[in-house]
């Protein structure tokens, strides 16, 4: 296993976030799940430059009973083919699919994902491991368990918002692609 990782949000970051236009504002289903631009790509040089690449994602859609845990894991497959086709390698995806109201102790910004991928992957620390992330809980995450993190501006937030936030995002780039060119250099 790799000594160097990089952990990414789903939505927002690999894929078009799903708020605003998809049923009940999550991606429920494959025909719904659309690559971001540049995202193949970035995961293919992540994964080349030697980076083990893990999904950290919280999926409250199952939880809420829009979309069952089959169909997330069908979709997973999915996704995870098409990034293999492309020349990226993921090395491990978790998910929490519990509601917010549930308190659950994976749900980010809580980081029982992050160590249960770490404790599951065999990582010594966390530090000088990045985590790539369009929003505030994503940032606050990563910040907990001592990730360095890098909000992309695909998803869900902007410079002007994380200009007000508690937890600063250590660097900005448009996309995942900037992100993946800037950890690799």
């Amino acid at each position: 296993m790799p000594d160097k990782y990089v952990f990414l949000d789903r939505d927002g970051v690999i894929n078009k976030d799903p708020a605003g236009w998809t049923e009940y504002g999550y991606v429920t289903r494959w025909e719904d799940f659309q690559f971001l631009p540049g995202v193949l790509e970035a995961i293919k040089r992540l994964s080349d430059a030697g980076y083990g690449v893990v999904i950290i994602s919280n999926q409250q859609g199952v939880g809420l009973g829009y979309f069952s845990e089959e169909d997330l894991n069908d979709l997973t497959v999915k996704m995870s083919r098409q990034i293999e086709e492309a020349g990226g390698v993921i090395a491990d995806i978790f998910y929490c699919t519990h509601c917010k109201e549930d308190e659950c102790p994976c749900r980010k910004p809580k980081e029982g994902l992050f160590l249960m991928a770490q404790e599951e992957l065999g990582i010594q620390s966390l530090e000088d491991k990045f985590y790539i992330g369009d929003t505030e809980s994503d940032m606050q995450a990563g910040k907990k368990v001592g990730l360095r993190t890098i909000l992309v501006l695909s998803g869900k937030s902007s410079r002007e918002d994380a200009a007000g936030w508690d937890h600063k995002p250590d660097h900005i780039c448009d996309d995942i692609l900037e992100a993946a060119r800037m950890i690799i250099s």
